[in-house]
């Protein structure tokens, strides 16, 4: 990790501290107009690295630019650093109270690790570089190294739209190579870290973090199975409504979304004609190119693990051709998936989804209680069906986000969002995307006593009347 690189980005960190919100703001727009008017440029390149279609990364980059406007707005003002002012008082029931007031300001330079899934939306200028320069802190971005091209062309426009805000030098910079994320990952200068991708890398780096002598806070979102719970009142009333509504959300992106329905339980007396619903629409997808070679092999690997389990039946095996990774579906009864354990509960990045019958509503509650963590949770369910209260309680339990007669493909990038959930799903309890990400990157500090000309200026008296 080079040094220089690392003292830029503190002598950064203490500028952009004191920068107003609104200053921060109009950086923010600078960037996304910049991102914005590349398109033509960026968008050839991804689908190049990425084997993504060019209307799906035209859309994410216009999600990218309205998230960085978001946050922009978000910024817009004191509010979002949260002040508050105690003054002092002699016959504070407590024993008396000195003059408190309390900030959350920038925590310092934030290193990102992109993902390979969303070569915009996850990476260079994505969700978590953002919302860090949405808190006043310098980013230095570990590029994927799935799509290196697009990396170096995005942090280009990212690092002059910046510059044209005035923003000092080290408050954006590129990082390439895993020795050289690793080492920054432990300098004391970086004071916190995000990474979007897979468990094993995500607690590896976890670990490092939290083994430095001064540990530091990692945000991490690792994958997730995202379970959907199906009632016998639903699987009576819309069946082929599922069916095709499952289908199209596990087979999203050829599966390559950390919300994708990886298992789904349904009533076995219904099962035979919703599995015969959902191979037909599995059978009729043509094969897909996964992100890269890595992905496709992890793919490959983990689908005939499942595949070999014996408490597994096939529906549609899924293929690796010359064309691509055909889809599978797969499926198993609740019996044995319970005494599979986590070998059938692990996630399968890709185009892979698992079938689980159960007998009744009492077994679809035991379901619920085999997870521990996930990014989301869905119910597909009817009114007044019984079972529905203590089955979304249990879901609010493990789950960063329950999701009612829908899908959790999607992540809607706006201020209720959380995008997070319990570990193994991620390490943090703040969401990634929207507006409330921006916490992850803010420390609060208290100053006790201090004059008004010593105040940062949202604590002054002139600013709260």
């Amino acid at each position: 990790m080079p040094a220089d690189t690392l003292r830029a980005a503190t002598v950064a960190a203490r500028e952009l501290a004191d920068w107003p919100p609104d200053r921060l703001a109009k950086a923010l727009h600078l960037v996304a107009d910049a991102l914005a008017a590349a398109g033509d440029k960026l968008v050839p390149i991804a689908a190049r690295e990425s084997n993504l279609p060019v209307p799906r990364l035209e859309g994410e980059l216009g999600r990218t630019v309205f998230q960085l406007r978001l946050l922009a707005g978000e910024v817009t003002g004191e509010r979002y650093r949260e002040p508050v002012v105690d003054r002092a008082d002699p016959d504070w029931p407590a024993g008396g109270r000195p003059d408190l007031r309390r900030l959350l300001r920038p925590i310092g330079p934030v290193l990102v690790f992109g993902a390979s899934n969303f070569p915009f939306a996850f990476s260079v200028a994505g969700g978590d570089t953002a919302s860090a320069l949405a808190a006043g802190c310098p980013v230095i971005h570990k590029g994927h190294p799935g799509h290196p091209e697009l990396a170096e062309a995005t942090a280009a426009v990212v690092s002059a739209a910046l510059g044209r805000a005035g923003a000092p030098e080290g408050t954006f910079s590129l990082l390439r190579g895993e020795e050289a994320a690793r080492s920054a990952l432990q300098a004391p200068e970086v004071k916190a870290a995000a990474f979007t991708g897979s468990p094993a890398g995500g607690r590896a780096l976890y670990a490092l973090a939290a083994s430095r002598p001064d540990p530091i806070p990692f945000y991490a979102e690792m994958g997730s199975v995202n379970p959907v719970f199906v009632t016998p009142g639903a699987a009576a009333a819309r069946h082929a409504e599922i069916a095709a509504g499952y289908t199209d959300s596990y087979l999203l992106g050829a599966g390559q979304f950390c919300t994708k329905p990886g298992i789904l339980f349904y009533p076995a007396a219904a099962l035979p004609e919703f599995e015969a619903a959902v191979a037909d629409r599995v059978r009729g997808q043509a094969a897909a190119t996964l992100l890269n070679d890595r992905i496709a092999q992890a793919h490959s690997h983990r689908r005939a693990e499942l595949v070999a389990h014996p408490a597994v039946r096939v529906v549609a095996p899924g293929t690796d051709t010359p064309d691509g990774t055909r889809a599978a579906l797969l499926a198993t009864t609740l019996p044995e998936l319970r005494a599979a354990g986590e070998v059938l509960l692990a996630e399968c990045f890709g185009p892979t989804s698992l079938l689980v019958a159960y007998d009744g509503e009492h077994e679809l509650l035991a379901a619920a209680r085999l997870f521990t963590g996930e990014l989301t949770a869905t119910v597909h369910g009817e009114a007044g069906e019984q079972v529905a209260r203590p089955l979304v309680r249990r879901l609010a339990e493990f789950a960063g986000r329950v999701v009612w007669n829908g899908w959790p493909t999607g992540v809607a990038v706006t201020h209720a969002q959380h995008h997070g959930g319990p570990a193994p799903a991620a390490t943090g309890t703040f969401t990634s995307v929207g507006t409330a990400a921006i916490r992850r990157f803010l420390r609060p500090v208290a100053y006790q006593n201090l004059p008004g000309e010593l105040l940062p200026p949202p604590l002054r008296d002139h600013d709260h009347g």
